[in-house]
């Protein structure tokens, strides 16, 4: 197969290009790709292509210095990672923390324990977190998944248990 690169500053640019015909394959990060996508002109005559060809690690981050905030934003998608993984979402969170079916449900949505004294936060940090947010499946697809206008797969953001890389060390 025979190609001739063509580059652009700017990814709007690499779009334009894709759009107009002037190139044939646009190639990116796979969640840029589906944000370009949904600029196109005739968002139906393109497609991602489910091939992953490289690793771009995408996730929070907060500023250098801050240990605090730090630990509190990861120990919040933990807690989104292991919501979902225990089947607890915003829609049933008020039941789960008033019948926790186990102690790590129970440690999680603050029934039990005193778990947020470490990150200086009340012991309903997880729960609120969930019950405003979402687990982290709610928080994908509303975002960037299957109910967004990009309609990403989960793919690897899936959790470990299917098939994903997602998962969390337990609140205890």
């Amino acid at each position: 197969m025979q190609y001739t690169p063509v580059t652009f500053d700017r990814s709007d640019e690499s779009a334009k290009a894709l759009d107009s015909g002037r190139c044939d394959t646009l190639a990116s990060d796979q969640s840029q790709l589906y944000a370009l996508r949904i600029k196109l002109g005739k968002l139906d005559e393109f497609i991602v292509l489910p091939e992953v060809i490289s690793k771009e690690p995408l996730g929070p981050a907060v500023r250098r210095g801050d240990d605090d905030w730090s630990t509190i934003v990861k120990w919040s998608l933990f807690a989104m990672l292991n919501a979902e993984e225990m089947g607890i979402s915003s829609k049933n969170v008020d039941q789960m923390v008033a019948k926790p079916s186990s102690p790590d449900m129970a440690h999680l949505l603050g029934a039990e324990g005193d778990f947020g004294k470490d990150l200086k936060l009340d012991d309903k940090w997880a729960y609120n977190i969930i019950k405003q947010v979402g687990n982290y499946q709610e928080v994908f697809d509303r975002n960037v998944g299957k109910d967004s206008v990009l309609k990403i797969a989960r793919g690897q953001n899936a959790l470990w248990n299917q098939g994903g890389i997602q998962y969390a060390p337990p609140v205890r």
